[in-house]
């Protein structure tokens, strides 16, 4: 026997998702002020009957729907999205032109991430922590800026100076220039991506920090990790932030970060300098750490701690401080 569908949610009473988007915003924007932020959340899904995040870059809206399978079927997305659409632009002050609708829906394993999604979408800058960065909110699913690495983007630049610093699976390049701007002597940037290598430069030259010492190299990061076993370069930090899933024609095979980070963790440590620091980080929320891959590291994870306030949700990545071992002094023979 078929089981009778599920009833419809109830609604929720006129004007909650108003009101707790305008109780959010006056206190974020004075957090974020304090904070030398132009980009942040106001709003994270707090409200179960109203699944979107509604994030402000500057003067501009970047709002995702997370719909519920169930009102998908019925229909109730739409009529919802009108309402959340009004509240928006009425308490954050925003024209309709300004505010970036996108929908976020459960995909099959393996989808690629940072799928293009439209062509000729404007780019302009935003800030944090004294830094500048190019966004793109109509374009991608994802802006060019993870906010919710912002409070481990700061410990990679208080702790850069005078060190090497490798970037890895580096999306725009948000951690090459807080590394940069915290003065490591050296930073090299590796990603599969022209576009977004090239998007990383931008940001490096928007920051008057364009160096020689800075590099940028596009690469399969696995394989060229593996090459890198028997040259004579060392970093003293190291930041891997691989994506769930990846596959490309450029690839050899495809990427899974659960699968494959034992071979990944094991290359690291090849590049990792005596005492050196990894952070390493994955938004795949089921990912359970191999203890044996990483047991000659002193391990530290950060979640949640390195999730920023203004993201009420915290199930949104994890992330790991891991240190090598130091070189061992000995006293000189007499």
């Amino acid at each position: 026997m078929t089981p009778p569908p599920e009833p419809p949610s109830p609604p929720s009473p006129d004007g909650m998702f108003e009101n707790r988007l305008r109780k959010n915003a006056r206190h974020f924007r004075k957090w974020a002020q304090a904070r030398g932020l132009t980009c942040f959340r106001v709003y994270d899904r707090d409200i179960p009957e109203y699944p979107y995040a509604v994030d402000l870059y500057g003067d501009r809206i970047h709002l995702v729907e997370y719909p519920r399978r169930r009102a998908l079927k019925t229909g109730a997305v739409e009529q919802q999205r009108e309402e959340v659409l009004a509240s928006v632009s009425s308490v954050l002050e925003t024209a309709p032109a300004n505010i970036f609708v996108k929908t976020h829906t459960p995909q099959p394993w393996g989808r690629q991430q940072y799928e293009r999604m439209g062509q000729g979408g404007e780019r302009f800058v935003v800030e944090e922590q004294g830094l500048k960065f190019w966004v793109n909110l109509g374009d991608y699913l994802d802006t060019g800026l993870f906010m919710d690495h912002r409070l481990t983007r700061a410990r990679v630049r208080s702790e850069a100076r005078g060190k090497r610093f490798l970037n890895l699976f580096a999306y725009t390049g948000a951690f090459t220039v807080y590394a940069a701007d915290g003065g490591a002597a050296r930073t090299v940037t590796v990603d599969l991506s022209n576009n977004y290598l090239d998007w990383a430069e931008e940001n490096l030259a928007l920051n008057s920090l364009a160096h020689a010492n800075h590099a940028l190299i596009r690469a399969d990061v696995p394989a060229w990790l593996e090459a890198q076993r028997d040259e004579p370069d060392r970093y003293e930090l190291i930041v891997c932030d691989p994506p769930s899933f990846s596959t490309s024609k450029r690839m050899s095979g495809s990427f899974n970060v659960q699968r494959d980070q034992s071979r990944l963790l094991e290359a690291l440590q090849a590049v990792l300098a005596p005492g050196g620091v990894l952070y390493f980080s994955t938004n795949f929320l089921g990912f359970t750490l191999n203890a044996a891959a990483v047991r000659n590291l002193e391990i530290e994870e950060l979640t949640p701690a390195s999730i920023p306030e203004d993201f009420q949700r915290k199930e949104i990545h994890r992330c790991w401080r891991m240190v090598a071992p130091g070189v061992t002094s000995r006293a000189s023979p007499r």
